[in-house]
């Protein structure tokens, strides 16, 4: 039986057919293969997803990293897909575990699509699962109820990390390529499409722990007993997620994140040599021009703030800020380098639509006037947040933002005011 999503692409597909022959036979518009004949779920062709000229409807995000005027601060989410939405919940059963619904192609673009439908924001996200590079390694991803993800094999000696190999991007991940393709074509130029991964050090936090860690003693132990092996490990997972995130690319992803939610972990000098070196490595691999744009890489280290300057200097376009720093203090020390993104408490949401806005008001003052500034959360949408808090969340700064970029020329491609 064919999908919600299936059965709406098919509409489609006949839908815009029938409008391309109408602009060719009655407005003289030349056809193409690409318009009248749109390929269907699961028959995406990524070469010919991205040899397509669709402009973007809504550039705001793109143009923010960009550090180029906007009309309005833009924004997205992380988790903005997520439990918090009762559609995803819906999508995710379908799907029978979490792991199958990123394997859908089908399902993983319809839940990436659920919150463009409700709240008006400037991007896309994939919809995945930071740990699936490893799990194409071998190490055997699950989920228990309650605990979060757990893998079945460890990395813990130097045998073990040497038997590792640099999966193949397009074989051995191609449900994530293929879901990209299908987000990308889906979109149809409405927004940028964010691809993502977990770094080298927070995918090892994983690895060797086995799952989630409060002390991270495994890890650690590793990182100063050993530190060729966990050199070794952690080269072998950058030339893992450079090939992951350019294939992504390819596939269509307009712009990247690489998430080190746990490199805060670490102190200052571990964190110079064993994260923010594997993350500068990996940027300086990146395609950074397709499609005629470049293609803007953010760096969100979770508890980063007091390396700024460092993470500033790896070659990203711009820098993930978590509630912890003021963008005020971000902006002076290095927003002459990268554009900001974030950075509201997640935990805000759970307040009236009142303190939201309040706090919404608080960031955009943090940030001050001009162009280079991102809205997200300072990490991750709780599940337990109202998806009406999210709504006043948007009001608010679709109300108070565009004093920010008063008398600043912009050339935004953007829908109207009021619309997604």
């Amino acid at each position: 039986m064919a999908s919600r999503y299936q059965q709406r692409e098919t509409f489609l597909s006949t839908f815009l057919s029938t409008i391309a022959i109408f602009k060719h036979s009655y407005l003289q518009v030349p056809l193409s293969s690409s318009t009248l004949f749109p390929l269907q779920c699961g028959q995406t062709s990524q070469e010919q997803v991205f040899m397509t000229t669709t402009p973007l409807q809504n550039d705001r995000f793109l143009r923010a990293l960009a550090r180029q005027p906007v009309d309005r601060t833009p924004v997205w989410m992380m988790r903005q897909a997520g439990r918090y939405l009762p559609e995803y919940r819906a999508s995710r059963a379908d799907a029978g575990s979490f792991m199958d619904l990123c394997r859908n192609h089908d399902l993983a673009c319809e839940v990436t699509l659920q919150p463009l439908e409700r709240y008006p924001l400037d991007a896309a996200i994939l919809f995945s699962d930071i740990l699936t590079i490893p799990d194409a390694m071998g190490l055997g991803l699950y989920f228990e109820t309650g605990e979060g993800p757990k893998f079945r094999k460890t990395v813990r000696t130097p045998e073990e990390v040497a038997a590792l190999t640099v999966p193949n991007a397009e074989r051995d991940l191609d449900y994530v390529m293929r879901a990209v393709s299908t987000i990308r074509r889906e979109l149809n130029g409405r927004m940028p499409l964010i691809g993502f991964s977990g770094s080298p050090w927070t995918l090892a936090t994983y690895m060797v722990e086995g799952g989630s860690s409060k002390d991270f003693r495994h890890l650690k132990t590793m990182l100063y007993d050993t530190p060729d092996t966990m050199h070794q490990l952690l080269d072998t997972l950058a030339q893992s997620v450079t090939d992951y995130l350019n294939a992504q690319i390819r596939a269509g992803a307009q712009a990247v994140q690489i998430f080190d939610t746990w490199g805060g972990a670490l102190s200052t000098p571990a964190y110079l040599e064993f994260s923010l070196r594997y993350m500068e490595q990996i940027v300086s691999g990146l395609i950074r021009e397709h499609g005629g744009r470049r293609v803007p890489v953010i760096l969100f280290t979770k508890n980063g703030g007091q390396w700024l300057e460092h993470i500033a200097c790896a070659g990203a376009d711009a820098l993930g800020i978590d509630w912890s720093t003021e963008l005020s203090d971000a902006r002076a020390r290095v927003g002459h380098k990268v554009a900001l993104q974030g950075n509201l408490d997640p935990n805000v949401l759970f307040a009236r639509p009142s303190a939201i806005r309040a706090e919404v008001a608080r960031v955009l003052e943090s940030y001050g006037h001009g162009p280079g500034h991102v809205f997200n959360l300072g990490h991750g949408i709780s599940q337990f947040t109202n998806p009406d808090h999210v709504t006043a969340f948007m009001e608010a700064l679709h109300d108070l933002s565009p004093q920010y970029h008063q008398g600043i020329p912009t050339q935004t491609n953007a829908p109207r005011p009021g619309a997604k």
